[in-house]
C-alpha cells in the first residue's frame, strides 16, 4: 500500500513538468519546447521575419535531430550554442542544404534565440542556433535572429559553460508545442 500511495504521489508531483501550460500568447505551431539536462526552455519561434529557418528548426525538432544533442559551446554572459546534431560538437550539421540569411531590425538582447552559421559566410546557417545571455547588440544584422525565450532563462543560465563544454548539458528531447506528448 505504502508503494502504491509512493507511485501515486510522484506522478501527481511530476504531473506539472508533462503538463505544462504554454506561456499566453504562445502559438503551439511556432513554439518549440526544449528538455535539457537543466530544465525546461520554451522558446518562440519567429517565423514572421524568418520563416525558413523557423521552418527548418520544426522539420529538424520534428525528426528528433535535436534530442539528445548537446550544449557544445557556451560562453558566460555571451550565449549558449547547440544544435549540431550531426557531430555534437559544432562541425556538424543536417543532411539539409544551407539557408539563405534572414536578417532583421530585431535586436539580440537577452533570451534572443539567433541561426549559427560557418564562419563569416551569411548563407550557412543550418542546423545550430544559440541563446544569448546578455545584450549582443554586435551581433544585430549579421545573424539571423530565429525566436526568443518565453519562458525558463534561469534554465538556460544554468547550462554548463565551456569552449568546448566539459560533460555538456544536453537537449534530451525537442518539440514542436503543437506536437507535445
Amino acid at each position: 500500500m505504502l508503494r502504491l500511495i509512493a507511485v501515486v504521489s510522484a506522478l501527481f508531483l511530476a504531473a506539472p513538468t508533462f503538463a505544462q501550460p504554454l506561456p499566453a500568447g504562445a502559438d503551439p505551431q511556432n513554439t518549440l519546447i526544449l528538455d535539457t539536462t537543466q530544465g525546461r526552455i520554451v522558446i518562440k519561434l519567429r517565423n514572421d521575419i524568418a520563416p525558413n529557418h523557423a521552418a527548418r528548426l520544426k522539420q529538424l525538432a520534428r525528426e528528433k535531430f535535436y534530442d539528445g544533442v548537446p550544449f557544445h559551446r557556451v560562453i558566460p554572459g555571451f550565449m549558449a550554442q547547440t544544435g549540431d546534431g550531426q557531430n555534437g560538437n559544432g562541425t556538424g550539421g543536417s543532411k539539409y542544404p544551407d539557408l539563405k540569411a534572414e536578417f532583421s531590425n530585431a535586436p539580440f538582447k537577452r533570451g534572443t534565440v539567433g541561426m549559427a552559421r560557418k564562419g563569416n559566410s551569411n548563407d550557412s546557417a543550418n542546423s545550430q542556433f544559440f541563446i544569448v545571455y546578455g545584450d549582443a547588440s554586435f551581433l544585430n544584422g549579421q545573424y539571423t535572429v530565429i525566436g526568443e525565450v518565453l519562458s525558463s532563462m534561469d534554465v538556460v543560465d544554468k547550462i554548463k559553460k565551456g569552449e568546448p563544454v566539459q560533460n555538456p548539458d544536453k537537449m534530451t528531447k525537442v518539440q514542436v508545442a503543437a506536437d507535445a506528448k
